[in-house]
């Protein structure tokens, strides 16, 4: 709680104010004066009694239950953070005594209730935010009148109702105006005094009377050069695409993304030469996507999905080589897709669905090195076949091309997309056998081949697959359909239109395969034979099925797991976001007791996310190390690009700043529950002692020395060869192999890890 922690006088007394900002009110920091005459807390020096106290910073602190009204007799706080704790019930009254307040930060807790009067009549506050909390009532009319300094207001994810007062702009201070996710409505007040109004966050609300003039509130910005942030998507914004955001010249992020905003995107909007992220989805947009859009290059996010926009995708997105995800599902785009995109060598997923383009699909697509995610060009008009070439996406999770004109075969090095989950290939014209390169994908969860020209029986190997649908139907495909695996659920697998099917699970309802006149004649004749060779080898069968039983026992079957998936305001996939705060509290603070290994540029704990309950390993980065940030960056690069069974799966990274606003880095990682493989083969002193020379709990088999040599073999296979561009991992060693809960190998730590350009002799 304290910077000074050495001394062990003030440590108590901190943690006494700690206990008691939630005790019984008559006990409430009486015993100041006793305790402690002197602290520091953050650099700022407090002495003499405890009225006294400028600045009270206990955010993080895991404290729970109500806030003290006493907290009001600190009549001399300047700045108070409670953020990031468990606090309960209403803000008390009291804080409207703190008349020397000049910064109340109250996120992330659980308050509930309207927030005292008395709080909006603190004149001297610069910064209020309230986020992230249960506070539901209006906002008081005078609100910018009794506020006049105000400079940072955030009220965001809370349950506010009513209008933005009008008088909000006679805090012609502020900076940063958001309002998101609350139940406010009507018009927005003009904002034409805020000229030092950066970020501008209103979306998620009803605001707006889906009316013409709902929009005037950003032509009151015209001449504010200096905004930063303009989100007002998910309200009932009406109104022409306002050709006044032009104007926004340091604009980085536009979100106008589901209201009723007509007319069309304007060619001015390639001034805004700092925009990162346009999303205008889910409007009524019409027109075509100007050649302008070419001029953005630090854009990153390109999101006009859900209108009406029609023409041909422009040549010029392929200039933009920092995009990252494009949308433009669900318009009336014609054309074909342009070549050019693949200049973007940052591109990690394309959403062109449901629009009328033709053509094939262009091969340099399949050459972009960061193509992770998905490739959705359903329900369109594309022709062609599925390119060979479609083998380098390795690295790639869905593949949607359902809904074409697609014709010829399901090329075969479709098997070295190794990482693929989901392929939609139905309602096109491809022909022959379902191939047998399918048996390599081991993480396929979907599969639709449905209304093709399919020919042949069903491969028995689909049954081996993970599979949660399989959808075969309007084919023509004849046999026996396997009983085991997917096909095991009548509810997982789609099967009708193939007429020559039978046999299968009863509750598919095919009939029986009957043997045919030939076979039946050829098995009376040869009974005699059957039953002297069935005696004979009777022996010679009980030793080989000894020989399999014993095989079965020590093989082992690899599980896939079903991760929680997250969505951007496109219904992509995403990763999670965890701040420091997160980490901070999965691990108790980074505590020793959660310390599972340590190198040379940082520790990794054992953590536990307290979203969802989900284990994890948090590896952070001794940034004041020589080399830990190029460590760290160098990882992040690696990791972004690769992705295989028998590598350590990265949930999300974290980039950000401690509570001592120091720079913090870290990976979380999937926790491997049998730790390293230099666990295994080289057991600690400690754990010797533990463990009795005949335990042979952490004892590895021949063969499972030789399961995990096999696994690390393919990773570094997928790394030289298959990834892309060769990595070489450059520190592979037991303490970096880790075992997960049926001891497969997952090769993990990439801080130094190179990647080869091309032309370089590996």
């Amino acid at each position: 709680l304290a910077t000074t922690q050495n001394n062990e006088t003030e440590r108590l007394a901190l943690l006494e104010i700690k206990a008691k900002i939630t005790d019984d009110p008559l006990g409430v920091m009486r015993s100041w004066d006793d305790t402690i005459q002197y602290c520091e807390w953050h650099g700022v020096t407090c002495g003499g009694t405890y009225e006294q106290v400028t600045k009270l910073d206990l955010n993080s602190s895991e404290i729970t239950g109500t806030l003290s009204p006493y907290i009001g007799n600190l009549s001399f706080l300047q700045q108070l953070r409670l953020d990031s704790n468990n606090f309960v019930g209403m803000i008390p009254d009291s804080l409207g005594k703190l008349k020397n307040l000049t910064i109340m930060v109250l996120d992330e807790n659980m308050f509930n209730g309207i927030v005292p009067p008395s709080i909006f009549n603190l004149s001297l506050l610069t910064q209020l935010s309230l986020r992230q909390n249960e506070l539901e009532g209006d906002l008081p009319s005078g609100l910018g009148n009794t506020l006049p300094r105000l400079q940072f207001l955030s009220l965001g994810s809370n349950r506010f109702t009513g209008l933005i007062p009008a008088s909000i702009s006679n805090s012609s201070s502020l900076d940063v105006l958001q309002l998101s996710q609350n139940h406010l409505r009507g018009h927005v007040p003009s904002l034409h005094k805020l000229q030092r109004l950066s970020r501008l966050v209103l979306s998620d609300n009803s605001l707006g009377y889906d009316q013409d003039e709902d929009l005037n509130f950003v032509s009151s910005l015209a001449n504010h050069t200096h905004l930063l942030w303009l989100q007002i998507g998910q309200n009932n914004f009406k109104g022409v695409f306002p050709k006044t955001i032009c104007n926004f010249s340091s604009l980085a992020i536009l979100a106008l993304h589901k209201n009723n905003i007509v007319g069309e995107i304007p060619v001015c909007i390639g001034n805004l030469a700092k925009l990162q992220q346009f999303v205008v989805s889910d409007n009524r947009l019409s027109g075509v996507i100007p050649s302008s859009i070419g001029q953005l290059q630090n854009l990153y996010t390109l999101y006009t999905n859900g209108n009406n926009l029609s023409g041909v995708i422009p040549s010029s997105i392929g200039n933009l080589s920092s995009l990252s995800k494009i949308s433009l599902s669900h318009n009336n785009h014609i054309g074909e897709i342009p070549s050019d995109l693949g200049n973007c060598t940052s591109l990690i997923a394309l959403y062109f669905a449901n629009n009328s383009l033709t053509g094939g699909i262009p091969l340099q697509l399949f050459n972009l090195p960061a193509l992770s995610t998905m490739i959705d060009f359903s329900e369109n008009h594309l022709t062609g076949s599925l390119p060979e070439e479609v083998g380098k996406l390795n690295n790639l999770q869905s593949i949607l091309l359902n809904g074409n004109m697609l014709s010829g075969q399901i090329p075969s090095s479709i098997s070295r997309c190794v990482v693929l989950e989901y392929l939609y290939l139905g309602k096109n014209n491809f022909g022959g056998s379902i191939p047998d390169a399918l048996r390599s994908l081991k993480g396929l969860l979907e599969i639709d081949l449905s209304y093709n020209n399919l020919t042949g029986q069903i491969p028995p190997f689909l049954a081996d697959l993970q599979l949660r649908l399989l959808n075969l139907s309007h084919n023509s495909l004849e046999g026996e359909v396997p009983i085991r695996g997917v096909f095991n659920n009548a509810t997982n697998i789609l099967l009708s239109g193939n007429d020559r099917l039978c046999g299968g699970i009863v509750e598919l309802h095919l009939p029986r395969c009957s043997s045919s006149p030939d076979k039946q004649e050829s098995k009376q004749g040869h009974t005699k034979k059957l039953t002297v060779t069935i005696l004979s080898s009777f022996f010679g069968v009980i030793l080989v099925l000894a020989l399999v039983l014993v095989l079965l026992k020590k093989s082992r079957k690899r599980k896939k797991t079903n991760e929680p998936v997250s969505h951007d305001i496109s219904g992509h996939r995403i990763f999670p976001n965890l701040s420091y705060q997160t980490l901070l509290r999965a691990t108790n603070g980074f505590s020793p007791e959660h310390l599972i290994g340590s190198g040379t540029f940082g520790v990794v704990h054992k953590g536990i996310l307290e979203e969802d309950g989900s284990v994890v390993a948090i590896k952070t980065f001794n940034l004041e190390h020589h080399g830990a940030l190029k460590s760290f960056i160098a990882e992040c690069e690696v990791l972004r690009s690769i992705r295989h069974r028998n590598l350590l799966k990265v949930i999300t990274a974290c980039s950000s700043v401690d509570n001592q606003g120091r720079d913090f880095k870290a990976l979380v990682c999937e926790y491997m529950v049998n730790g390293s493989l230099e666990d295994w083969l080289h057991p600690s002193h400690e754990t010797s002692n533990v463990k009795s020379l005949c335990d042979t709990s952490r004892y590895l088999s021949f063969h499972q020395r030789f399961d995990i040599a096999v696994d690390v073999a393919f990773s570094l296979d997928y790394l030289h060869h298959q990834g892309g561009a060769p990595i070489v991992h450059c520190d592979l060693k037991p303490s970096n192999i880790l075992l997960d809960d049926e001891l497969v190998a997952h090769v993990g730590d990439f801080g130094l890890a190179k990647i080869l350009l091309e032309g370089v002799n590996n």
